[in-house]
């Protein structure tokens, strides 16, 4: 563990985060005790979130505009979260950043040989690292948001709290049992002084 690192970098991921890169992209806005927190405030933090989420080559640099790009492309999966938890449909606007990073960078299609024979993989374009990095991410988002784990999806019910996660059971409201005990504490707190 870096202990040089802002205590709110050793957050616990939520569940589904382990599985869906999208997920934890959305995740990368949050509220601590002190303020807002944003994982991607600058290039060199996106950057680095990129890098360990392994959607980037470390050497890699990120520009001001791609930055840009992926903090539209969070918020865009955020709205899209949403419209998918709620039953609503979505801003056209964030359709359309979600599609334009689908298409920022494709993967191409490859054939390739291992001890189990033939399989097809499709290849990031290497030629465009950063609009690869987006498109990656765009697609584990529509896969989250059209597969099987959709009907999941939820934002956690703490006061305070914007992140996303995947339900394990239907009566779960929480991201963490920190949110969970927070709220728990509220309403003891509540109750006792009223």
């Amino acid at each position: 563990m870096d202990h040089d690192a802002p205590y709110y970098l050793h957050q616990l991921p939520v569940p589904g985060e382990e599985r869906f890169a999208s997920l934890a992209l959305v995740n990368t806005r949050f509220a601590v005790s002190h303020g807002p927190v944003d994982l991607l405030e600058d290039t060199d933090a996106a950057h680095l979130w990129l890098v360990r989420h392994e959607v980037l080559p470390d050497p890699v640099a990120l520009t001001g505009r791609q930055l840009g790009r992926l903090r539209a492309l969070r918020e865009a999966l955020r709205e899209l979260f949403a419209a998918r938890a709620t039953g609503a449909a979505p801003a056209p606007a964030s359709l359309e950043t979600l599609n334009a990073a689908l298409a920022a960078a494709p993967p191409t299609p490859r054939l390739t040989w291992t001890a189990d024979g033939p399989r097809r993989a499709d290849e990031p374009d290497s030629g465009n690292p950063a609009g690869a990095a987006l498109s990656l991410l765009a697609d584990d988002g529509t896969e989250l948001l059209t597969g099987p784990d959709a009907a999941q999806l939820a934002e956690c019910g703490a006061r305070g709290c914007a992140r996303w996660f995947l339900r394990s059971h239907a009566a779960r409201r929480w991201c963490t049992t920190k949110c969970g005990n927070r709220v728990r504490a509220a309403r003891h707190y509540a109750a006792r002084k009223g």
